[in-house]
């Protein structure tokens, strides 16, 4: 489930139509910074089945992404390219944590979440919400996902959700967003870039 293992070519939806956004040439990532609110969730990790919410991550570069474990391809690919991201900053990536919000709370069992979060990288938290908590995380963050009609206890049904990871800084403020991140062709040099800039400014 690495990186390499994976050159797929993926549809998708991005979810996101920021207006207000800029791109500024220093970064890889589009800058937000000031466009979206900061950090904040209240949710399960399924490592441990422990209560988490922003504060259990300040301190840290959080890099946020919403998915499920039943996901073709943009799940897996974008989750590669974080692990490798992870690899390569070596040291510094104490100071990194990637949280994946799963869109598909039915189907995703906390032991599921965290089987599929360890095929990736040890930096990778998966988190799981009631049906309110997952509404008003993608609601802060202007993400959409749809869950294909279904019955209660249905396990074969179609999601659709955004491919942009959301970059923190470690305090919690929204700094960048990697909308490209699900393909073979992201920068992984370039995003480490990207957060040894954020640790240094903040």
């Amino acid at each position: 489930m690495r990186r390499d293992a994976l050159r797929l070519g993926f549809g998708g939806l991005l979810g996101l139509g920021l207006g207000g956004c800029r791109q500024n040439d220093a970064w890889y990532g589009v800058d937000v910074s000031g466009t979206l609110p900061e950090l904040r969730f209240t949710m399960t990790r399924a490592g441990d089945a422990a209560t988490v919410d922003a504060g259990t991550y300040r301190g840290q570069i959080v890099a946020l992404f919403f998915g499920y474990t039943n996901c073709p391809g943009i799940c897996p690919m974008t989750l590669a390219n974080l692990s490798a991201v992870a690899d390569a900053l070596g040291t510094d990536a104490a100071g990194f944590s990637i949280l994946f919000v799963t869109v598909d709370p039915g189907r995703d069992s906390l032991a599921a979440m965290e089987a599929y979060a360890n095929a990736f990288s040890p930096r990778t938290d998966a988190l799981r919400g009631s049906d309110n908590q997952l509404a008003a995380l993608a609601r802060r963050y202007r993400v959409t996902y749809k869950l294909g009609a279904h019955r209660p206890g249905d396990t074969d049904y179609k999601v659709s959700h955004g491919k942009t990871v959301y970059l923190f800084d470690a305090r919690g403020a929204a700094r960048l967003l990697w909308p490209d991140f699900a393909t073979a062709a992201a920068d992984i040099p370039a995003a480490v870039r990207d957060l040894r800039r954020l640790r240094q400014t903040g």
